[in-house]
């Protein structure tokens, strides 16, 4: 239900009729209690760059969902639409030259905030088969991780299309995670508690990062060069991670109280 809480994601595109977000996203807003809703937007190439900043300037604005033919346009609109830390961009790589110059994109604005993979469309020009151990994209998918961590992006995995086939969405997850993403896109709500199953910490890792954390200030106080946990060395890296891990925690249980 649209109350006068509502926050407005556009989707604006021209044509619009085509577009699938609303039904994808707006069910899944009702049934999970946030309080938002995607609005389908018609709008002229002509008279997008006016909108674009009048959207900004809504009170209840989201964010916005942009397609064809306005993407290219975009970039170029935001700074007149609000500050970086307001108005963040994602990139999809979804072509072998998007892969090739993906340090490029990486680098392209301090806007960017995440890249994201195109999977099914960079299978199709790569000419490449659609494998359940994905082996054909390893190359591209490392290089995209390199890239998002070489500048400290997020980056998200490509979907898996096959809504019946819950054995492979968790492998592909899992594969997602051991490569290094944070997380993965969805074609459907069915595929959400899975996935962040898939990309949350577990109990064990917040507790073996609350274990390493603890030890290695213990041995920082008594002046000890060398920690060990459970017979591993403990260096300033595993710390490093283990801090990453309890802030992730930490978020996840933040958002999740705001549901």
């Amino acid at each position: 239900m649209i109350r006068g809480t509502t926050t407005i994601i556009a989707h604006v595109g021209d044509p619009i009729a085509p577009v699938k977000a609303p039904m994808i996203y707006n069910p899944y807003f009702e049934r999970a209690g946030i309080d938002a809703v995607v609005v389908p937007m018609g709008v002229r190439a002509a008279d997008y760059p006016d909108v674009l900043r009048a959207l900004f300037r809504l009170t209840n604005i989201r964010g916005a969902l942009v397609t064809m033919p306005h993407k290219v346009t975009t970039v170029s609109l935001l700074d007149a639409c609000g500050p970086a830390e307001r108005l963040a961009i994602w990139c999809m790589l979804e072509t072998p030259r998007g892969i090739l110059y993906a340090r490029e994109i990486a680098a392209a604005s301090p806007r960017l905030a995440a890249l994201v993979l195109g999977t099914s469309d960079l299978t199709k020009d790569l000419q490449a088969l659609p494998t359940h151990d994905r082996l054909p994209l390893i190359t591209s998918l490392s290089m995209a991780v390199l890239a998002a961590r070489a500048h400290q992006l997020a980056v998200l995995d490509g979907v898996h299309l096959d809504l019946s086939d819950d054995e492979g969405f968790a492998a592909s997850c899992r594969q997602g995670r051991e490569l290094g993403f944070d997380g993965k896109t969805l074609i459907h709500p069915k595929q959400i508690a899975a996935a962040n199953a898939a990309f949350a910490p577990t109990p064990e890792e917040v507790e073996w990062s609350r274990r390493i954390i603890a030890a290695h200030r213990e041995a920082a106080a008594a002046g000890k060069g060398v920690v060990l946990v459970e017979g591993r060395l403990i260096e300033n890296l595993h710390v490093e991670n283990a801090r990453r891990v309890l802030a992730l925690a930490d978020e996840i249980e933040r958002l999740s109280g705001e549901k």
